[in-house]
């Protein structure tokens, strides 16, 4: 059975310790970073961060309020970047057969790294401009597949963040949207059937980040990728 994770926004208090615990784990170099006007920090995703938790200040009720939102891939059940990819090297991106997790291998460097990031509804894939590879959150593969939890969510001490079979995953994810619900009628599950990443978002998922959920409206392509899919095809069948 392919695994899940189930992350409970309303439990979230921002610590950072997923953060912290994917850096260490993947032994990722630290981002030098200015004050740039909030206390999420690094601004956005890069090569060297797979995890972020991003924070928005929004006002409710005449109150401020924070939204507090630990983003990383999705790990989709039918990931864009892997069919993107797949036109210029299959070996680019792969998808684990025990757990679903989409990876990024080293042939990321073989493939339109900006035409991956664009295909992704998520905006998550980010490119390293020396070495062209693209790089992402990988579900802590290695441990997974030797019984461990993912670094962030054995980090996480509130709850916020749950890991486990897929089934399992989507009737916790059930239960606490009920739950939920009863204070924040606005609660949703964002993309559950689509991702194995759901999170629960106790407000509009837009007031976290505007790329919180896939957009529903149909993806047009460019030309370049038109012409792409269109060469990538042809060759296939040659």
């Amino acid at each position: 059975m392919a695994k899940k994770f189930f992350i409970d926004l309303t439990r979230c208090t921002a610590c950072r310790g997923c953060q912290i615990a994917c850096k260490q784990w993947h032994k990722l170099p630290a981002e030098e970073t200015i004050n740039w006007g909030s206390h999420q920090n690094p601004r956005d995703l890069s090569f060297i961060t797979y995890k972020l938790v991003r924070f928005t200040e929004i006002m409710k009720d005449g109150k401020v309020d924070w939204l507090f939102f630990p983003e990383q891939c999705r790990h989709c059940t039918e990931p864009p970047c892997k069919g993107q990819a797949d036109l210029d090297d299959e070996r680019a991106v792969l998808k684990d057969e025990l757990t679903g997790a989409i990876i990024f291998t080293e042939y990321t460097k073989l493939v339109d790294g900006q035409g991956v990031r664009e295909a992704c509804p998520y905006d998550i894939p980010r490119l390293d401009p020396e070495s062209k590879m693209l790089s992402k959150c990988d579900m802590c593969l290695d441990r997974v597949h030797n019984g461990m939890k993912p670094a962030c969510v054995l980090s996480c001490p509130t709850g916020t963040m749950s890991f486990g079979e897929e089934d399992e995953m989507m009737a916790l994810a059930e239960e606490r949207l009920a739950i939920v619900k009863k204070r924040y009628p606005k609660a949703v599950l964002g993309d559950p059937h689509d991702v194995r990443v759901v999170y629960l978002f106790q407000e509009d998922p837009a007031e976290y980040f505007e790329k919180a959920v896939a957009d529903a409206s149909p993806q047009l392509m460019n030309r370049k990728q038109m012409f792409a899919r269109i060469m990538g095809r042809q060759n296939r069948k040659a």
